[in-house]
């Protein structure tokens, strides 16, 4: 992790320029929401200032919800302000299932179908690595369901970068964020994680061959059926309550 950081040389106020560049990598999102920070001592280190100056530049972006302070564990980067909106609203009740995966077929579906059509050799290629990372997970004992569930986001997230939005990718990006915080995985009920395997395969081998209609079928059919599986899971908790 080392290569990401570098002193800090810039005008300004020491602690500022730290948390600049903190703001930076997540900005650019070398950093993402979840991410732990070096520890204190390596990362004054690593930027080439004092630990009470780092730690001023800590509690300055600690206060405007940039990072959070784990005691015990370390400093983590935070969601922005509308993620965590919105996965406070999926906790209480004020965006439901139905939303979020409607939404999935909004942002995933027409990207699907574009990446067919306009993915370069380079984002086929990365496509192809995330597919390969997930199916090596599947079949890893036992599963690491945290691990694959980072996997299969990626795999999706690979999909739409290469339909060539980036402000999609932003938005995508976010409702995943959501979506992973506040529910868990449906990849662990039984069944389930063979049929989004196969969905999976069905979408790259569609976007392989340039078939755009297939390929915004095989998401469709994917959302749909990730949906279904979560409403079961859902009414399944609150028969148990």
């Amino acid at each position: 992790m080392g290569e990401l950081w570098t002193p800090v040389q810039q005008p300004g106020s020491l602690a500022t320029r730290i948390a600049a560049q903190i703001e930076q990598l997540v900005a650019g999102e070398r950093l993402k929401p979840g991410d732990r920070l070096p520890p204190e001592r390596e990362l004054a280190i690593l930027l080439g200032v004092s630990r009470p100056s780092l730690r001023e530049a800590i509690r300055s972006l600690a206060a405007q919800g940039r990072v959070s302070v784990r005691h015990g564990q370390g400093v983590f980067v935070e969601s922005d302000a509308t993620t965590r909106r919105l996965r406070s609203d999926l906790a209480e009740g004020e965006v439901n299932l139905a939303e979020l995966f409607a939404m999935r077929e909004v942002l995933e579906v027409p990207a699907a179908g574009w990446a067919a059509t306009q993915a370069s050799p380079d984002q086929l290629a990365a496509i192809e690595h995330t597919f390969a990372g997930l199916e090596a997970a599947i079949s890893e004992k036992p599963i690491d369901w945290s691990e694959l569930q980072k996997l299969d986001v990626a795999f999706h997230e690979s999909v739409v970068k290469a339909c060539g939005n980036r402000f999609l990718l932003r938005t995508l990006g976010v409702l995943n964020e959501v979506m992973v915080a506040g529910m868990q995985t449906t990849l662990q009920i039984p069944g389930r994680l063979e049929k989004s395997a196969t969905d999976h395969r069905r979408l790259l081998e569609a976007i392989r061959s340039h078939d755009a209609a297939g390929a915004r079928a095989a998401a469709r059919a994917h959302i749909r059926a990730a949906h279904t599986a979560a409403l079961k899971r859902r009414t399944k908790e609150s028969a148990g309550d």
